[in-house]
């Protein structure tokens, strides 16, 4: 099946025959497609749909980072021409918090164009106008290469584990209760040891896609994190402070 924006809605799809040595083993893979144009979503998500995917649409890149964070996808689909979003800035998005994989849908077919998209994190890269059995086929390759991608960090000696997909931790099994802004410093810090990092440079960790808190709440927000990780604060174990520069994280992750 083939998609063909400059078709002007003519019959530019095509269905092939099916051939069962294209369908990869996909269990209950859910993939997210994020595209403004409706008739691309239909035709992408009823074609995975017939592939055994369960397929999630977005037509924008604030109501794809919303089904991302809430639905927990196994792959996203991501057109980079977005309404409100551009494709990249949603990719960044994602990568702050998950590993997450990215497939990029784009009009843009220059070299350098595919390199910064896979600079972004992208898995793969495919140019429209494109062909769905193509696009359904790098899905199955790109679910069965990241299958094993670890998405848990785990940390003194799996006291603290995080989880970036799904967005949680865990200190001795119990799961913390944290707000978007404190996992997402948590998060920032963890993946930035050993450097220390600045309170702007947290300030960004923490801005996401939405409102973003004040530079100088960032010490209260480091404070709670504290309270609930049960660090000392005279002593911390866990985030630590380089006075007159930030905080860094005190532990390495485990091997």
């Amino acid at each position: 099946m083939r998609y063909d924006p400059d078709a002007g809605g003519r019959s530019a799809l095509k269905v092939p025959g099916e051939h069962e040595e294209d369908r990869a083993e996909v269990g209950t893979a859910r993939v997210l497609v994020v595209d403004d144009e409706r008739k691309i979503r239909e035709v992408v998500g009823s074609y995975l749909t017939r592939e055994g995917y369960t397929v999630l649409l977005a037509e924008t890149g604030e109501a794809a980072l919303d089904l991302a964070l809430r639905e927990h996808p196994d792959l996203v689909v991501l057109d980079l021409k977005l309404p409100d979003l551009a494709g990249e800035e949603v990719a960044r998005a994602i990568r702050k918090v998950s590993e997450l994989p990215i497939i990029m849908l784009t009009a843009k077919s220059a070299e350098a164009d595919r390199l910064a998209g896979l600079g972004l994190g992208a898995d793969d890269y495919l140019v429209k106008p494109f062909s769905v059995r193509e696009l359904a086929a790098r899905v199955a390759a790109v679910l069965r290469r990241t299958k094993g991608r670890r998405s848990e960090i785990s940390l003194d000696e799996g006291r603290l584990v995080i989880d970036p997909a799904s967005r949680t931790a865990r200190l001795d099994g119990e799961r913390l209760t944290l707000t978007r802004t404190e996992f997402d410093l948590l998060l920032a810090l963890v993946s930035g040891f050993p450097r220390v990092l600045s309170r702007e440079q947290l300030l960004t960790a923490a801005r996401g896609y939405g409102s973003a808190p004040e530079e100088r709440t960032i010490d209260a927000h480091v404070k709670n994190l504290r309270r609930k990780l049960r660090d000392d604060p005279k002593q911390p174990r866990y985030i630590q402070t380089t006075a007159g520069v930030g905080y860094r994280f005190g532990l390495k992750p485990d091997a």
